[in-house]
């Protein structure tokens, strides 16, 4: 379970606006695969960005959290905030720029994971189908609208996980991203990690604003939401993740996400069916390779 860590960037490279940053609409769609294993690298827009892709999960990195984003989920990404996106496997992209005008009715002020109704996901895959310079009197004008009032109505949802900076932190974090399950308690952590368990309580509070345990189970919970979104059965992602039993686990993930693992993975199974209708000549679904798209664009999301 490797993948982007909590890590401090650095500086954010300047990277030229894409044509959907420059078009004078409120709202541009932008639709592009990604093989797996592709990274962004740090980054920002000018414009207000809705993450958002019909197949694969999204790892999303800022200065603050670390987001989970699977299908059936979106990550609204406020204008000028420095952002990594990763993929461990291929992700079919579809997401929204939004001018800062249009987004001044009261989006998130922080980087937030949403819930995508059926409504917004079709309106998405709509915008996707306009031209660059819809007609503002037109179709695009109306699924713009449409789409603007339909994310104020989309539910916020916990997947991010605060992201820690000292270098001790940073170590613990690290190894939990890569193996959820390791069972150290804080006091075989600050062994690990060159300092005592007062001085790591001390940190995560400082840093996260929560307990080692709760930030844990936030990583873990992250994590098996996008197992999950990956076709997993829930018994084989608790273990996975370090639960000792799939009640507990369903427990905790009820608590945070409001449904069972077993609904949440019904939902985003048939997102994932329902995916742009792309697929190989068996009728399955057409996985993206890194062959598949030669001319990805390295200055998007």
């Amino acid at each position: 379970m490797s993948g982007r860590s909590l890590s401090i960037p650095g500086q954010t490279p300047a990277r030229p606006p894409l044509p959907q940053e420059r078009v004078d609409r409120p709202l541009s769609a932008f639709a592009q695969d990604y093989p797996s294993g592709h990274d962004t690298g740090w980054h920002s827009h000018a414009r207000v960005q809705l993450l958002y892709a019909t197949g694969g999960v999204m790892r999303v990195s800022t200065h603050a959290a670390a987001f989970v984003v699977p299908p059936g989920r979106a990550l609204w990404v406020p204008a000028g905030l420095p952002h990594a996106v990763s993929m461990r496997e291929g992700v079919a992209m579809r997401a929204l720029f939004v001018r800062r005008d249009a987004a001044a009715w009261g989006g998130p002020a922080a980087a937030t994971v949403l819930a995508v109704s059926p409504l917004l996901r079709e309106l998405i895959l709509a915008a996707c189908a306009e031209p660059l310079e819809w007609n503002p009197a037109g179709r695009g004008g109306h699924v713009a609208a449409l789409i603007l009032d339909e994310i104020t109505r989309a539910q916020p949802l916990p997947l991010g996980v605060p992201a820690p900076r000292d270098p001790r932190l940073l170590r613990l974090a690290g190894a939990l991203q890569a193996d959820p399950a390791r069972p150290l308690t804080l006091e075989g952590w600050a062994a690990e990690c060159g300092a005592s368990p007062r001085t790591l309580t001390r940190l995560f509070r400082r840093e996260t604003g929560m307990s080692f345990g709760r930030w844990r189970q936030m990583l873990r919970l992250s994590e098996g939401a996008a197992l999950l979104a990956q076709g997993m059965p829930a018994a084989r992602v608790a273990a996975m993740v370090g639960y000792a039993s799939v009640p507990a686990f369903g427990s905790a993930f009820r608590a945070a996400f409001g449904q069972t693992p077993g609904a949440a993975s019904a939902r985003l199974a048939e997102f994932g069916r329902q995916a742009l209708g792309e697929h190989d000549e068996r009728g399955g679904p057409r996985k993206i390779s890194r062959d598949d798209r030669q001319d990805v664009y390295e200055s998007t999301i």
